[in-house]
């Protein structure tokens, strides 16, 4: 799949690619990352030495955060806050993707407890593992790309092609929890 350039009419949506694609370099199994969505041109005022690396081009650069702690990820942002340099942020995580029919199933196990639900999508035969990445300005857009992993633990078909979703509806608790992060 080739690199994706940020689009002038959609720059979020741009930049949750960017950050999808910068993350699938490293492959998969891999922690939740955060990133600060911050002016190019702001970023080259405090560090002129990255003026080869980044691409003037593009009005916003994503910068990788630390990891973030072991844990619940709600809690984790719930306690962020960021600079008034930063504009935005994204978030890409792993997940697992169920069908609708399966998710119905697995009702009564999410009402007794969030662990065993985990467990029981991680097992289940039916799931898809997934990346997701959320971002958002503090202006208020939000963008959601989905890499649906197309070789899965157990069928592992060598011709299986990632698969890349696009939509800012894919995680709304999760954009919801990301804006929150931007609040003063």
């Amino acid at each position: 799949m080739p690199p994706s350039e940020p689009s002038a009419a959609h720059p979020v949506a741009g930049l949750a690619r960017e950050v999808e694609e910068f993350v699938a370099a490293a492959g998969w199994n891999q922690p939740p990352q955060l990133f600060a969505l911050v002016p190019t041109a702001a970023l080259l005022d405090e560090q002129p030495e990255l003026a080869g690396q980044l691409d003037r081009a593009n009005p916003l650069t994503p910068v990788a955060q630390e990891a973030l702690p072991d844990g619940d990820l709600a809690e984790s942002l719930g306690r962020i806050a960021w600079p008034d340099i930063v504009v935005g942020c994204a978030l890409a995580q792993e997940i697992i993707v169920l069908p609708p029919d399966v998710e119905a199933e697995l009702e009564g196990i999410a009402e007794a407890d969030a662990e065993s639900l985990r467990r029981a999508a991680a097992d289940h035969p039916r799931r898809t593992e997934a990346r997701l990445v959320a971002a958002v300005l503090r202006e208020g857009d939000a963008a959601c790309v989905m890499r649906l992993r197309g070789v899965q633990p157990g069928n592992e078909d060598e011709n299986a092609v990632d698969e890349l979703v696009e939509s800012p509806d894919l995680a709304p608790n999760l954009v919801d929890a990301l804006k929150t992060t931007l609040q003063p």
